[in-house]
């Protein structure tokens, strides 16, 4: 399914001047790392039999969809748009050889479709080796994987002589119990030419409520 987009309009955009200064003269990324607490999609995966990695890719989708500067990119021309959705692009990881490879899946706002689409994906291109198990990505996409062999407090990547990515990144770690509660660190990386500070708390924000209301 082609994904529709829209070209947005700059010049009347409160942030221009930041979009402008952090695409022209300063060209960087940021990454910020929170913990999110999982008690209730943990909970939720039990009792409803859903598996907790494709469950919480689900919810980051849902989240990205819901917040445009998470939407942003520029097009050959160089105008900054929006895309109407993004898709998953996540990791998978083959225990054989110890490498992963990505997969992408179509996005749907129904849940149970979208999960649906994920699982069958991953199950279908598992064994596929390479960094790219499923040809044909689309332009719409944002990455997402998850590191579970480690409970990390920070976390950052970045290409080097390149210019910044507007898509998102997120990265999952090992979650944890402490003092009775289950908690996992989420880290966003993002270029600041469409998204600041209050941007990365909304996502956080939005993510913590999303996974509080899972199954309600």
């Amino acid at each position: 399914m082609n994904c529709g987009y829209r070209k947005f309009d700059v010049e009347n955009w409160p942030r221009r001047e930041h979009y402008e200064y952090y695409t022209q003269k300063l060209k960087i990324e940021y990454n910020m790392t929170s913990r999110i607490q999982v008690d209730n999609l943990l909970e939720f995966c039990k009792t409803k039999g859903y598996k907790f990695y494709p469950t919480l890719i689900c919810i980051v989708t849902n989240v990205l969809n819901s917040l445009e500067n998470f939407r942003m990119f520029r097009d050959k021309e160089g105008n900054l748009c929006v895309w109407d959705y993004l898709i998953p692009n996540y990791t998978f990881f083959h225990k054989d050889d110890l490498t992963f490879s990505d997969c992408w899946s179509e996005y749907s706002p129904d849940f149970d479709t979208f999960y649906k689409n994920i699982t069958e994906d991953m199950e279908r291109y598992k064994d596929v080796k390479g960094i790219k198990a499923r040809p044909g990505q689309p332009g719409n996409f944002y990455c997402i994987s998850c590191e579970p062999w480690t409970d990390f407090t920070a976390y950052a990547a970045r290409a080097t002589n390149s210019e910044p990515q507007f898509f998102p990144v997120i990265t999952m770690g090992r979650y944890v119990n402490e003092n009775g509660k289950t908690t996992m660190a989420v880290n966003l990386l993002i270029a600041h030419a469409v998204s600041d500070g209050y941007h990365a708390a909304q996502f956080f924000n939005t993510l913590q409520q999303a996974v509080n209301d899972i199954g309600k």
